[in-house]
């Protein structure tokens, strides 16, 4: 069974001790690609240099992406970030969008900063990673305005209805660990959708599959992912890894 990872935060300092450790374990468990998201010009960078020394160490191929996440729109650098995108590694620009559940940021400064990114990932042709938490209606609407063809809903949170939005766009769904957890209606979102657009995803360090809910997230643990996938939707896991691996492999062409 062969799994691609396709949202992990690896340069974090929660991997600095174990870093290398932690992703043999990703390869034994059959990742066999990752990419690490940038949530800003510092992290993206750290997210290249990630790559750089997975190569060498022959381990799980890593790729990256670069943005300013809600959290770092006070930071936004567009100059920096467009010399960042050039890069071979790039694989999309993200992870952008809003977030007014915890509100990092004022809203409106959300808002301008995620319209400027969209913008510049349609200008540089670029697939794009949206992160959207109670902000379902605000995230679209923009995102509508400049009408992307390639955006997957990273860690999807919305409800069937709004699902069914999404993907009438032709538009990606990502299920993560949340999936594992007491039902939710993230399973009702699971049963609907078009085996040929969603992923699978940690977010890791945050959102831990059960069993290993409450501890620090890896890659690995992505098997959990799938097994609960493949139990909703009737199909084996290494059916749901190999679909979901040929998903993400098409739409970041990586």
């Amino acid at each position: 069974m062969r799994i691609f990872e396709t949202h992990a935060h690896l340069d974090f300092k929660d991997y600095h001790k174990d870093r290398g450790e932690v992703l043999r374990a990703c390869f034994r468990a059959g990742v066999e690609k990752i990419i690490n998201i940038g949530i800003d010009a510092e992290s993206t960078e750290r997210s290249l240099e990630l790559g750089a020394w997975s190569l060498e160490a022959g381990m799980p191929v890593i790729k990256a992406t670069g943005g300013y996440h809600p959290s770092t729109v006070h930071k936004y650098d567009e100059e920096r970030l467009r010399e960042l995108l050039k890069h071979e590694n790039i694989v999309a620009i993200g992870e952008i969008g809003l977030d007014f559940y915890r509100m990092y940021q004022p809203a409106e400064l959300q808002k301008q900063v995620f319209e400027a990114q969209v913008k510049l990932g349609m200008e540089l042709g670029l697939p794009m990673v949206i992160h959207d938490r109670d902000a379902h209606e605000q995230c679209f609407a923009i995102l509508k305005k400049y009408n992307p063809k390639k955006v997957v809903f990273h860690c999807f949170s919305g409800d069937v209805r709004f699902a069914e939005r999404v993907l009438n766009e032709g538009w990606y769904i990502s299920i993560t660990g949340v999936i594992t957890y007491k039902e939710n209606e993230l399973e009702n979102v699971v049963r609907m959708l078009p085996k040929d657009r969603f992923f699978i995803e940690t977010d890791c360090p945050y959102l831990t599959p059960v069993p290993h809910r409450g501890k620090r997230n890896s890659p690995e643990y992505l098997t959990y992912v799938v097994q609960k996938i493949g139990d909703l939707l009737r199909m084996s896991p290494k059916v749901v890894a190999e679909q979901t691996f040929l998903n993400a492999e098409s739409f970041f062409e990586f």
